[in-house]
């Protein structure tokens, strides 16, 4: 390669893989093309106190596996890694709820991703039949977002 990498590239996009508790972040520019992903090692020594915000986050989602609903036709499944938000603006209604009736091409969510909103739409037409995030939840590429039946 004849160019230098530009660390600082590298640095803000390890800062963005733990300040949203990723394992893998990928970033595509021109031609270059770098893939960051933490190491499996040894795991953090544990200390007796208690836990943090990212932890309690995990458990509030673990009341499903994401991967139950995987394989379901009727999964919207996030496009990319980045942040969901279930409305336009935190003062605005949510795009979509249990029960509502959808189109498909119809907007469900947002994932910010770099500073940049990108529409979630629905994949075929039905009704939400459950939200699987909350607002504000960090997603990895092809988590399940919510399920239309």
């Amino acid at each position: 390669m004849d160019k230098q990498i530009d660390t600082e590239i590298i640095d803000k996009l390890a800062e963005v893989l733990n300040k949203n508790n990723l394992m893998e972040l990928e970033y595509e520019a021109e031609k270059l093309r770098i893939r960051i992903k933490k190491a499996g090692g040894a795991p953090m020594p544990v200390q007796p106190m208690a836990p943090a915000a990212p932890v309690a986050v995990e458990n509030k989602r673990s009341e499903y596996s994401i991967d139950d609903y995987s394989d379901n036709v009727g999964t919207v499944k996030s496009p990319i890694v980045g942040v969901v938000y279930l409305s336009p603006d935190p003062t605005k209604p949510d795009y979509v709820s249990v029960g509502d009736k959808v189109k498909e091409g119809d907007i469900v969510c947002l994932i910010e991703a770099m500073k940049t909103f990108n529409p979630v739409k629905a994949h075929r037409s039905g009704v939400v039949a459950k939200i699987l995030v909350e607002s504000g939840d960090p997603v990895e590429y092809g988590e399940s977002l919510l399920i239309i039946e």
